[in-house]
């Protein structure tokens, strides 16, 4: 028996129509429609040839339901200017990467989510509000991805298709999850994970959450959880110049652009002083890049996961034979997140519960 929504997830995930598929396999509109509703069943060589096309094992469609991402529920960016085939991509992307972290959650125990709901408050006060719920103090934030992680947030990157999109993020059955896209620095990829914690914080819990008013107080949100104000006014800022700024952005861990943003917003910078950094930043080449950037941040949770599976023999093509899927789409979802040695700077844990394939030892995010 196969499941019809792993037809449908598999055939968004490569951003086909159902036309395209049936053109593809030689069959029947109709026939490929039949299938993704359940009224008609696949035979075995329709079957490998839909895994042949979609590159999906064969196993992936005969495994249990899955249920769709809501559109509703994804706080896309741009979800105006995105084709329906873009979106479907990205939809299905996501909702591969819960597979994994569904596997996963079966035989771990993760941290429990940590991130509630601030939206009756402005950006900044919520930002400063999760930070004293958190005790972050005013210090900037050493590691946002083992932060996020001991915090119960789910983060897994987006395959390289998915660039257009930027990150996303959700709250999936109350796990908070976030999407990061490939390509970018390390510091935009810290700012990303803040701005999609401030929809998670924000506008998880709103309709119609999306939109220019949405993206700025995530903006707004992601400046103030970085680069606090009370820990800025500590700093000798005032009327910093570019030098100043390129030192500076190193202890806070963000784009040269972002920190002249916040000095700006919090009046350390005028107007002249911000307007002639952000262009003689922008021709030394750091409105598209950061040159002499912080390194990218690993991921510990799925570090010390891996860890843990190598020591019971279960290597990457073992984890995706299990999973589902193959070992190129497993990796497109941990690209950048798994590097080792583990850096010691968040605190939380993690235990393993026993099964056939994974010790019950305890497994420690330290």
């Amino acid at each position: 028996m196969t499941t019809p929504s792993r037809i449908t997830l598999a055939r968004q995930r490569r951003g086909l129509r159902i036309s395209a598929l049936a053109r593809d396999l030689e069959v029947a509109r109709q026939t490929v429609a039949a299938w993704e509703t359940g009224d008609q069943i696949p035979t075995a060589a329709n079957l490998a040839a839909l895994g042949e096309r979609l590159q999906f094992p064969v196993e992936f469609f005969t495994r249990g339901d899955v249920e769709p991402l809501p559109i509703g529920a994804v706080s896309f960016r741009a979800l105006s200017k995105m084709t329906a085939s873009t979106r479907d991509v990205a939809l299905a992307a996501g909702r591969t990467a819960l597979l994994i972290d569904e596997w996963l959650a079966a035989r771990y125990r993760l941290p429990e989510p940590d991130v509630p709901t601030l939206g009756l408050q402005p950006p900044e006060q919520a930002a400063e509000a999760l930070r004293h719920r958190w005790g972050l103090g005013n210090a900037p934030i050493s590691n946002m991805t083992h932060l996020l992680e001991a915090k119960g947030v789910r983060i897994f990157s987006l395959p390289e298709e998915c660039r257009t999109v930027d990150a996303y993020s959700l709250r999936w059955h109350g796990t908070p999850v976030v999407l990061l896209t490939p390509g970018k620095s390390a510091e935009r990829r810290r700012f990303d994970l803040a701005h999609e914690l401030a929809h998670l914080v924000l506008h998880a819990e709103r309709e119609h959450f999306q939109g220019p008013k949405a993206e700025d107080e995530a903006n707004r949100f992601a400046s103030s959880f970085l680069m606090p104000r009370r820990g800025m006014l500590g700093r000798p800022l005032r009327h910093a110049t570019i030098d100043m700024i390129l030192t500076e952005r190193r202890r806070w861990k963000v784009a040269a652009m972002a920190l002249t943003y916040r000095l700006n917003e919090l009046g350390f910078l005028t107007e002249w002083e911000y307007r002639n950094h952000c262009i003689a930043l922008s021709r030394r080449g750091f409105r598209r890049s950061e040159p002499g950037g912080i390194n990218h941040e690993s991921s510990q949770l799925l570090s010390k996961i891996t860890q843990s599976l190598r020591r019971k023999g279960i290597g990457t093509s073992q984890l995706a034979t299990q999973v589902g899927v193959t070992v190129e789409e497993l990796s497109s979802y941990l690209l950048g997140l798994v590097v080792m040695p583990i850096a010691n700077n968040v605190h939380a844990h993690v235990a393993a519960t026993g099964d056939e394939n994974i010790s019950p030892r305890h497994l420690h995010l330290a």
